[in-house]
């Protein structure tokens, strides 16, 4: 039971992160049917903008974050102003794809010039001590890592339903023609979208920097990881987003622990296959039906 416990919380805060940068990109998919491939380098960059502000600046943690938060929001209407929206008004079908993943290369390049090719240290605002809760030890950061994680969530949730810019988001999202005849400025509404996932993946960055170490490649798996997420849980489904973020990070933690470390990363992408096969939409998305 202390095992079971053990694996169950560790899993929980590995899926909660990959969760909430899935979310970022159900956020895209919803107003424009494009993704952020570049979501893991937005991750990263606002992990080592967050060190520089703690590390450099002597700045306290908690006054960096919404710091942080506005350099991922600049940084993601920088990547849908640039890379996505001439791809969406010349009909590319795929060059959102490679721009976004472009774009993704070059944050990588830029992070590798300016703060190097080591993995740094991002220091604590808790205690590294752990805390045992039935039978388990629990970081105070993984702790964090999950209340920080459902707030964001619940945030954008709460943006999105109670306010005025919100609704246009949503409107947009449920039929972009007619929100443009209603007068909302959809190309604006596509652009707040990629700002807000970006701040997404930015936050994620910060909150699970203390518990790794920070680098130009450490959003690479957590990207990859976090697009399965999106795929298994549903593009659609903010639920699904979590459902399957906890799935995937309690799956690959017991893997860890009963077979090895290294096939950790095995059984997340054998259920995305078996997801892709049996349903496509994620296993709580809706299949869309196009006219032809």
């Amino acid at each position: 039971m202390e095992l079971l416990a053990q694996i169950l919380s560790s899993g929980i805060a590995v899926g909660m992160i990959y969760a909430v940068i899935a979310f970022g990109f159900q956020l895209t998919f919803s107003t424009s049917g494009t993704l952020n491939f570049g979501q893991g380098e937005a991750l990263m960059l606002g992990a080592l903008v967050g060190l520089t502000c703690v590390d450099t600046l002597g700045m306290n943690y908690w006054l960096m974050i919404p710091v942080v938060c506005l350099f991922g929001m600049i940084q993601g209407g920088f990547v849908e102003l640039i890379g996505v929206r001439p791809a969406i008004k010349i009909k590319s079908e795929f060059g959102w794809i490679m721009s976004t993943i472009a774009l993704g290369i070059i944050f990588k390049n830029v992070a590798e010039n300016v703060w190097g090719r080591d993995a740094l240290p991002f220091p604590s605002p808790l205690p590294m001590e752990p805390m045992t809760f039935l039978g388990a030890n629990i970081l105070p950061m993984e702790i964090l890592v999950v209340v920080g994680a459902l707030v964001m969530m619940l945030l954008v949730e709460f943006f999105n339903r109670k306010t005025i810019y919100g609704k246009a988001v949503v409107a947009t999202a449920n039929d972009r023609d007619a929100a443009g005849l209603m007068g909302i400025n959809t190309s604006m509404v596509i652009t707040f979208s990629y700002a807000l996932s970006s701040l997404t993946a930015a936050f994620a960055g910060v909150l699970i920097a203390p518990l790794t170490l920070t680098g130009a490649t450490m959003g690479g798996a957590l990207g990859l990881k976090a697009f399965a997420v999106a795929i298994i849980g549903g593009l659609s489904s903010g639920l699904g987003i979590i459902v399957g973020g906890l799935i995937l990070g309690i799956v690959e933690t017991a893997t860890g622990f009963y077979i090895s470390t290294g096939y950790k990363d095995v059984p997340g992408l054998i259920l995305l296959l078996l997801v892709l096969a049996y349903k496509p939409s994620g296993l709580f998305g809706k299949s869309a039906i196009k006219k032809v």
